[in-house]
């Protein structure tokens, strides 16, 4: 469905019975929620992050932050009280604004392979990144234009799969191919505008969040290094951190449906 906003739309995607859960979309997807994670008894409901898909409004300038007023916006719509919310990637810093600035609705939020703030004291950040990552990301600290001009160049963006990643990619999580190409359909706009959020102030401190918090992270993940799990795990009281030695920024997706029954437990 879409759902209207003054002048500007959101795309909202709902599926199954059950427990809602709010899906985060990493970046650049789409906002459909991960098939291979559908099951009787979980309600998934989702949206696009603005600009993606054609169908929502892009909003350059969005923090990490605004994702908890769409998500609350969309909750009144569907008359959802209360919900778990689950992030993967560029979805888990979202995931994780809900759950800091929505703490009287969200029961519990997963984030997968999730990247801490930038500026996060004792953190250095880029330590153990990929090379066309921290590229990518150090355009966006640049600000707007450096951003655009590094999409603009050409520059291929290798993700650098580990053999763990590529596996899930041909198995069940090859599901990741209906959500990445359609994503800049109209171009590299919403991507840019997820990585100017990354590396500004999210709007919110991850010390502040007091629901339940599971943080999954692959050890071999390089395109967000396990160190901002562990970082975020150190400043976020009660969190529980699950590394998986093998496991890259794709595989430890492996580990999503175990992650969701904890979820839906609370």
């Amino acid at each position: 469905m879409d759902l209207q906003l003054g002048e500007r739309r959101l795309h909202v995607y709902d599926f199954g019975d059950g427990v809602p859960v709010f899906w985060h979309h990493g970046t650049p997807n789409l906002g459909l929620p991960p098939e291979p994670l559908y099951r009787p008894g979980v309600r998934w409901v989702s949206y696009d992050r603005p600009g993606y898909g054609r169908r929502s409004t892009a909003v350059p300038g969005r923090t990490v932050a605004s994702a908890a007023a769409d998500i609350s916006h969309i909750a009144d719509a569907l008359g959802i009280e209360k919900f778990a919310v689950f992030g993967h990637s560029g979805g888990a810093p979202h995931a994780l604004a809900c759950a800091a600035l929505l703490p009287d609705r969200v029961t519990a939020v997963v984030a997968g392979a999730c990247l801490a703030p930038f500026d996060a004291e004792g953190l250095d950040w880029f330590a153990g990144m990929i090379a066309s990552g921290e590229a990518s990301l150090r355009a966006a600290a640049a600000g707007r234009a450096a951003k655009e001009a590094h999409e603009a160049s050409g520059v291929p963006y290798d993700p650098e799969f580990t053999p763990a990643d590529l596996a899930a990619l041909d198995g069940p999580w090859s599901w990741f191919g209906k959500v990445v190409g359609p994503a800049l359909e109209d171009g590299p706009g919403p991507l840019i505008d997820d990585d100017l959020a990354y590396v500004t102030p999210w709007g919110f401190d991850p010390a502040s969040i007091r629901v339940p918090v599971l943080l999954l992270h692959g050890e071999r993940d390089g395109i967000v290094p396990a160190s901002h799990s562990r970082w975020l795990a150190s400043r976020i009281p009660g969190a529980e951190l699950r590394l998986t030695p093998d496991d890259g920024h794709i595989s430890v997706l492996n580990h999503a449906a175990a992650a969701l029954d904890w979820a839906v437990r609370r």
